[in-house]
């Protein structure tokens, strides 16, 4: 069983057991939430298709960790004009695990 849900402006293929990060929620470490942003419910043959979300259709995971991504560097370099910028940013995140999906 596996479901396509939608978090952070980006959509995710889960099923339960996996880990995932996905972009920052403000829940501590430890929490369990309910992602009921739900696309797609597909199990074996019996597929569950949305307009845009599956009523009744929850995800069930628990916070397993809050970080930050590696340094994404960004130059630009302007040549024969002395411009030069460095920049750098770490994308914040919450890693989860799917623990049920209902629906």
């Amino acid at each position: 069983m596996y479901a396509v849900i939608k978090t952070g402006g980006k959509q995710y293929r889960v099923a339960a057991g996996e880990k995932l990060k996905i972009d920052q929620l403000p829940a501590e470490v430890g929490a369990e939430i309910v992602i009921d942003q739900v696309l797609l419910v597909a199990d074996g043959d019996n597929l569950k298709m949305g307009r845009p979300l599956v009523s009744g259709a929850s995800v069930q995971a628990k916070v397993l960790t809050q970080g930050r991504h590696d340094k994404v560097r960004i130059f630009k370099l302007r040549r024969r004009k002395h411009y030069q910028k460095h920049q750098g940013h770490r994308q914040n995140f919450t890693e989860i695990q799917i623990t049920g999906i209902t629906g």
